[in-house]
């Protein structure tokens, strides 16, 4: 029998919002992942927002914009893809999780909890906020990583005369 170690939910000291992107292309499966990230997010404190996009390969691109905002300590990019007659699955597949890394290597908090499946049936039993949980799973991978930002953050250092300075300001 497989055995999963889960980490236990991070704590913070401070406020945390996390943005919650979602591809309701399959609104049933979309609905329970957000019920899931959802109770993921309010277990461990944070608060958060909701926004949709057409896609599962507009997910990276609204994450990167709302990014650049400052608004957002964390996101969580959720959607499905279910195999079809076509090659389109693999691009959309390849393409979203592509985008998604590449914000993640240049700082950004993400959980990918697009669920990348061969039939509507996997997906449920993958989205089922009491069953795989793969919502909350993408929520509580975010919350690390925010958690691991700020862990690993460079600390405010005082001036010698104990004022500090804004960045881009003298």
């Amino acid at each position: 029998m497989e055995s999963h170690h889960i980490l236990p939910l991070p704590r913070f000291d401070r406020p945390t919002r996390l943005l919650l992107v979602v591809a309701p292309f399959y609104r049933d499966i979309a609905e329970a992942l957000v019920a899931g990230a959802r109770a993921a997010v309010a277990k461990a404190g944070a608060g958060e927002e909701l926004v949709e996009v057409p896609g599962a390969l507009e997910l990276p691109a609204a994450i990167g914009l709302a990014a650049r905002g400052g608004a957002f300590d964390g996101f969580v990019a959720l959607g499905c893809v279910i195999r079809g007659e076509t090659t389109h699955y693999e691009t959309v597949c390849n393409d979203s999780s592509r985008g998604l890394t590449l914000l993640g290597l240049q700082g950004v908090c993400i959980g990918n909890g697009i669920l990348t499946v061969e039939t509507h049936a996997q997906a449920a039993v993958r989205a089922d906020p009491a069953g795989q949980d793969k919502g909350g799973g993408a929520a509580a991978a975010a919350m690390h990583l925010v958690a691991l930002k700020r862990r690993f953050a460079a600390p405010s250092r005082p001036l010698p005369d104990g004022s500090f300075r804004v960045a881009g300001l003298e």
